[in-house]
């Protein structure tokens, strides 16, 4: 997975290219959580990603953690059909913020 990251002042975009799993999962992890630090607004741009599995569910659920306790917000765009799919079937549609 690529990830690359665009800074304007205290917001943060993601745009993460190819397979978000079990194998990825460890470096989203790496650069989501500490941009909470300093961003009040991370927006992770799905566009390119592919494919998504438990684990990098589970680096969102961290981020939305995260961005909570930071009092910031996390959002999402560019989610395509088959990944909305995967977040209305186990309730991430209902837990994140999607646009």
């Amino acid at each position: 997975m690529i990830i690359n990251k665009t800074q304007e002042n205290e917001k943060l975009i993601f745009n993460l290219e190819g397979r978000l799993d079990t194998t990825t999962a460890p470096l989203l992890q790496q650069t989501l959580i500490p941009a909470f630090d300093n961003a009040k607004e991370v927006t992770l741009d799905f566009k390119k990603l592919a494919y998504i599995s438990s684990a990098g569910l589970r680096i969102l659920l961290l981020g939305q953690k995260k961005a909570k306790a930071k009092n910031a917000s996390m959002s999402l765009c560019n989610v395509s059909a088959e990944i909305m799919e995967i977040f209305d079937i186990t309730g991430f549609s209902n837990i994140l913020t999607v646009f």
